[in-house]
This record gives structure tokens, C-alpha cells and sequence, in this order.
């Protein structure tokens, strides 16, 4: 290896890590508030980029089914339980977010398939639909089960995987899609040919996690987040919703997705089950700071992207195996190094 080499592979890895970041965020906001492992995080990755793919060749993407649907059955659960506890004012405003919200977003998904060279357009249609179909999921399949223990939330989030990935294979086949690059840059830096893409996706991570960031410590809804994360009975006695709370933090895991599904479909190709592998290598990044810590786990995901760079270079053959054995070493040492576990008492 030499030194043009070396500069590749950290291109490559800083480009990887940054994606492997924003996921791992997204699992600790998610574990944190709720205390779902949310496997199924790929699964808006690869709806997000074959979407967008999708609307590009002129198609309407079947996810905007699935949230009309989903929208749908959600209306119908939220209205039978405003109905049993007589709060009748709270039916238009479900009625709005839950049905007239999706049908504005799939008349736009329709519009934007008949314009498959407007890229912005494509692009906060994709967004709105994926965003969209976090709460959606929560309500379904976790909401009933919010006080169940961390093991049966992990189930449910397995299956959930599963039905998420079939439900990929039925509106997207078999195949493979890759979205068309977005505008062509290429910088030169010394022996480097740094894309646009490349830098785009940087640019996007870190202004994404500085969102975030201002979220979490300058507004309302955030701090509620943290409150929840914190104790959330004590959230609750205070007035803070933990099914908002539980919502909120899929909203912001479905959002995260998105981005990421955007920002990777030009520049591999994407397949209906392809999200699970991107997220795994998050999840490691995330496990690392200990479902706990969005700094460590930031820093912990960049460092898995290397470790993939340079793995790809040494042992291709071997790589993804060398990047999930990371997890093993910290699983021991965290093992050992808790003497008890703290069980969430409910009230």
C-alpha cells in the first residue's frame, strides 16, 4: 500500500462513516426514548433510495401505498380510542394528520413522477414519504407494546424487519435500483479526485447531526425527548406524552433514513433487503457508545467506515466479517464491566 492508496481508502471511509453515523444516531435516539434495538432502521434506507429511483424513471413507488394504508389504520385505532375516552375533539385533527396529510403527499408523489427530471422535487417527495412512515410504524407495532420488556420489543422489532422487507420485494421486485447522480462535481485535492457526492454527503452528516444537536438542546419537543430518555415516568408525570415521545423519535429515525437512502442511491446499488447491511454497521457504531452516547456513537461509526476501507483493501473476501467482529471485544468488556441491571419500573 502506498500512500495514493491510503488516501483512497480514507476518502472512501470518511464518505462510508459519515452514513454509518447518522444511523447509529438514529438507534440511540430511538433506544434511548422508546427502548426498541429498531432493527427494521435499514428498511427506510432502502425504501427511501429505491423511491427516489423509482420517481426518476417516471413510476410511482409503492411506499406511498403503504403509508395511505397505514394512514389509514392508524386514523381508525386513534379514533376508536379518542372515542371510548370521549375526547371527540380530537377526531378532526387524526382524521388531518393521518389521512388528508398522506393523500396530499401521494398527489404530490404522482405530480412528481410526471416530472422525472425535476431532482429537488423527487427529493422532498421521497423525504415526506419515508419521514411519514416512522410514526406509523410506532403506532402499529410498538405503541401497543410500549411498557412490554426491552426482549419483546426486540422481537416485535424483528418481525417488523421482516414484514418491511417483504413488503420491499412486493413494491420494488427483485431487482436492483440505482438513483441517477446528482449534479457531476469533481475537486481535485493533490492526488485525490474527490466527488461531489462524496462531499455531499459529508456536508449533509454534519449538518444533519448539528440539527440535531439544536434540537435536542434548544427546543421544546427536544428536550421532551430527553426528558423521556431520562425517566420516563417521571416524563409523564410532568405532562410529557410518551406515545408523542415514541412518535417524535421514529419520525426522527424515518427522517435520518431517508437522508441516508438519499444520499447513498447514486453511488451503489440499492436492493429491497440492501438496508439491513448498511444499518448493521451502524449498530455497531451505536452498541460501541453503549445505545447511550450520540458523540461516541458518532465517532465509533467513522471508525467502522475505516475499518471496512482498509478491510476492502487487505482482505476483501473477509471484510464484512472483520467489521462485525468489532462488536465482540466490546460486548465482553461491557459484560464485565456491569455488575447489575437496572430493570424500567412502570407505574
Amino acid at each position: 500500500m502506498n500512500l495514493a492508496i491510503a488516501l483512497w481508502l480514507s476518502q472512501d471511509a470518511v464518505t462510508n462513516g459519515a452514513v454509518y453515523a447518522l444511523i447509529a444516531l438514529a438507534l440511540v435516539v430511538v433506544f434511548t426514548v422508546t427502548r426498541v434495538i429498531f432493527v427494521p432502521q435499514g428498511e427506510f434506507i432502502s425504501y427511501a433510495a429505491l423511491s427516489l429511483a423509482t420517481l426518476q424513471v417516471g413510476k410511482v413507488p409503492g411506499t406511498i401505498y403503504a403509508l395511505i394504508s397505514g394512514g389509514v389504520l392508524v386514523a381508525i385505532l386513534d379514533s376508536i380510542a379518542a372515542l371510548r375516552r370521549k375526547s371527540l375533539k380530537r377526531l378532526p385533527s387524526i382524521v388531518f394528520v393521518n389521512v388528508v396529510l398522506p393523500l396530499a403527499i401521494a398527489a404530490a408523489t404522482w405530480w412528481s413522477a410526471s416530472r422525472p427530471d425535476d431532482l429537488l422535487l423527487q427529493v422532498a417527495v421521497t423525504l415526506a414519504i419515508v419521514t411519514a412512515l416512522g410514526p406509523i410504524v410506532y403506532r402499529l407495532a410498538f405503541q401497543p407494546l410500549a411498557n412490554a420488556s426491552v426482549l419483546v420489543l426486540l422481537i416485535v422489532a424483528v418481525a417488523t424487519h421482516y414484514m418491511l422487507t417483504g413488503f420491499g420485494l412486493i413494491f420494488f421486485g427483485g431487482e436492483g435500483l440505482r438513483a441517477h447522480m446528482f449534479p457531476d462535481l469533481q475537486f481535485q485535492l493533490g492526488i485525490l479526485n474527490i466527488s461531489g457526492q462524496s462531499i455531499a454527503i459529508v456536508v449533509t452528516s454534519l449538518t444533519l447531526i448539528a440539527l440535531l444537536a439544536f434540537l435536542f438542546g434548544h427546543t421544546v419537543y427536544g428536550k421532551a425527548l430527553r426528558a423521556t430518555a431520562i425517566n420516563r415516568v417521571g416524563a409523564r408525570l410532568v405532562g410529557i406524552s410518551s406515545e408523542f415521545s415514541g412518535r417524535l423519535s421514529f419520525a426522527l429515525a424515518a427522517l435520518i433514513g431517508a437522508v441516508s437512502g438519499i444520499l447513498v442511491a447514486p453511488i451503489t446499488t440499492i436492493y429491497y433487503d440492501t438496508g439491513l447491511m448498511i444499518s448493521l454497521k451502524g449498530f455497531i457504531g451505536s452498541i460501541i457508545g453503549g445505545m447511550t452516547s450520540y458523540p461516541i456513537a458518532a465517532v465509533s461509526s467513522l471508525a467502522v467506515g475505516f475499518l471496512e476501507s482498509y478491510s476492502s483493501f487487505w482482505a476483501s473476501a473477509f471484510k464484512e466479517s472483520i467489521v462485525f467482529t468489532l462488536i465482540i471485544p466490546v460486548l465482553l468488556w461491557r459484560s464485565l464491566t456491569t455488575f447489575r441491571i437496572e430493570e424500567d419500573d412502570e407505574l
